[in-house]
């Protein structure tokens, strides 16, 4: 039977794939920008600087955010859901969001596709900060009730 314990492990699982992923791509990255360039786009041949600089400044964000996300999911597994630092980390969650979709519109200029990444990590740093403002109402209306009680 699927329960909490079990979705809080796999998001845990998941949370640690990504960051390995992450290590992973930024180990390999010189490696994977040459099959990159020799096999798909051969006609971006002197971009490579710009991309290697786009991998290894985005992984700065997603790694802060992976962090922050293992934090939140730890506090969330210690019942500790409701409360004013789980607030500050999706406040700083959907800032990394907004950062990495920077970055991915800035790197557009040298090669367009990036400006999907950069309105996928828009829209997600926006579902975060919905999530963020609807958990700060539910701590704002605990504390309130706790202060009555």
């Amino acid at each position: 039977m699927w329960n909490d314990q079990k979705s809080i492990a796999l998001t845990k699982f998941c949370i640690l794939f990504f960051m390995a992923a992450l290590f992973t791509t930024v180990a390999a990255a010189p490696w994977l920008l040459r099959w990159f360039f020799d096999f798909w786009r051969p006609d971006l041949v002197g971009t490579e600087n710009f991309f290697r600089a786009t991998i290894y400044v985005g992984s700065i964000p997603a790694a802060y955010l992976l962090y922050e996300l293992l934090a939140l999911i730890r506090r969330i597994q210690a019942d500790q859901v409701f409360i004013n630092g789980n607030v500050e980390l999706l406040r700083r969650i959907s800032w990394t969001c907004f950062m990495g979709a920077g970055l991915a519109a800035v790197s557009a200029y040298y090669y367009l596709p990036w400006l999907f990444l950069a309105a996928a990590a828009a829209f997600m740093g926006l579902i975060v900060r919905v999530v963020k403002n609807v958990v700060a109402k539910a701590v704002e209306l605990q504390d309130e009730v706790d202060s009555i009680i």
